[in-house]
């Protein structure tokens, strides 16, 4: 009797305690991250619904709807011994960036510049890139159009303020002043080469008329550029890359220029304190071909060679030779040697210090010194390997 008892108040108080839980979790509102992780769900399992031949995409929804912003900020200072104001400091340029994904097809790269004019001292907005690049064409093809900096040689595709050094080598400016950047189409072409990475570009431009070299022609005469890239990895520390650069195009005696280009890039990184060492020694020769009238062609070679060490953590030391000669006169040739100390605080912040001595063609010699401090607030890219 007295076990049948217990039994009865035993089940008497679970069912107690059954209510008591219902009554309490009727009480408790529902969890707030529920309609979320549904939502979630059903994109996870869209997305694993997709075939392995669509091009990666993330939708822009609220939280992504705007692209990736970014300023870049420029300030300087120089010394020229044979200018008549010898010391300057200016805000060089301050560069926006708007960057994202359009769609599954393309996304949009656009670059505003506000730079100084050196002649009014004013500031004055310029498109320095602005250009739609497809994400998903078959055979390893990536279309590009818009206004963009050519593919020609290593300097040319990169934004100068992620260059290891302040000024631009003398060949390079006699050949492209401070490069070419045009509107303009670009095709590449990752070459089905398993050996090792191979990337031909072909590319057309409407004319670059800021170029010593070339203009733009009031006839359907265009600029063209291609470029053979060729990357090897060597081991886990080293990286070699090979590229060939040709341009041909319209210059100001209503004929053509054309310029070749060889580089060469040497990279040494270590696995092992990949932090505090590094190596870089990267060459590049050029070879124009002007034709002044039609009996008359003018050719010209200029060249820099440069080696960058890092020697700490977040310094690093560059060192570069140059030889141009003049396109007009070759028999001029200039000669210059400089050297620049980096120091990186961080991703986004960087200060540099240059030094260069150039024997000039008539042996007189000048002596130039930059100091360039780099920020960036908002989100910035990797540039170019």
């Amino acid at each position: 009797m007295f076990c049948i008892k217990k039994i009865s108040l035993f089940i008497l108080l679970f069912i107690a305690l059954a209510a008591l839980n219902k009554k309490v979790s009727a009480q408790t509102p529902a969890d707030s991250t529920a309609a979320t992780d549904s939502l979630l769900l059903l994109q996870i399992e869209a997305q694993m619904q997709t075939t392995n031949d669509a091009a990666p995409f993330v939708p822009r929804v609220a939280a992504s709807s705007n692209p990736d912003i970014s300023v870049i900020g420029d300030f300087g200072a120089s010394y020229i011994n044979a200018a008549k104001r010898n010391f300057d400091a200016y805000l060089n340029e301050a560069e926006f960036s708007f960057q994202s994904v359009v769609d599954p097809y393309i996304r949009a790269d656009f670059f505003l510049s506000l730079g100084k004019d050196e002649d009014t001292h004013k500031y004055a907005a310029n498109i320095e890139e602005g250009y739609l690049t497809s994400t998903s064409l078959p055979w390893g093809l990536q279309l590009k159009a818009g206004k963009f900096k050519s593919a020609f040689g290593r300097i040319n595709p990169v934004h100068a303020h992620a260059l290891p050094f302040i000024d631009l080598p003398n060949a390079y400016e006699n050949l492209f002043g401070e490069g070419i950047n045009d509107d303009g189409v670009s095709l590449s072409w990752l070459l089905p080469n398993h050996a090792f990475y191979q990337e031909l570009t072909a590319q057309a431009f409407a004319g670059y008329g800021d170029s010593p070299l070339f203009i733009r022609s009031d006839r359907n005469n265009f600029l063209y550029v291609g470029h053979l890239k060729n990357f090897f990895s060597l081991n886990d520390n080293a990286t070699l890359e090979f590229g060939l650069s040709a341009a041909m195009g319209p210059n100001d005696s209503s004929l053509s220029t054309q310029v070749g280009g060889v580089d060469l890039t040497y990279k040494w990184k270590p696995l092992e304190h990949n932090t505090y060492k590094s190596f870089t020694w990267q060459s590049e020769i050029f070879y124009a071909k002007v034709q002044k009238t039609e009996n008359i062609q003018v050719n010209s070679l200029g060249l820099y060679s440069l080696m960058s060490l890092q020697i700490a953590k977040r310094s690093f030391i560059t060192a570069r030779y140059n030889y141009a000669q003049d396109v007009n006169a070759p028999a001029a040739v200039l000669m210059a040697y400089s050297a620049t100390y980096g120091w990186l605080a961080t991703e986004f912040q960087k200060i540099e210090l240059e030094g260069k001595m150039t024997e000039q063609p008539n042996h007189s010699q000048t002596y130039e010194a930059w100091l360039r401090w780099i920020f960036v607030i908002g989100t910035h890219g990797a540039h170019q390997y």
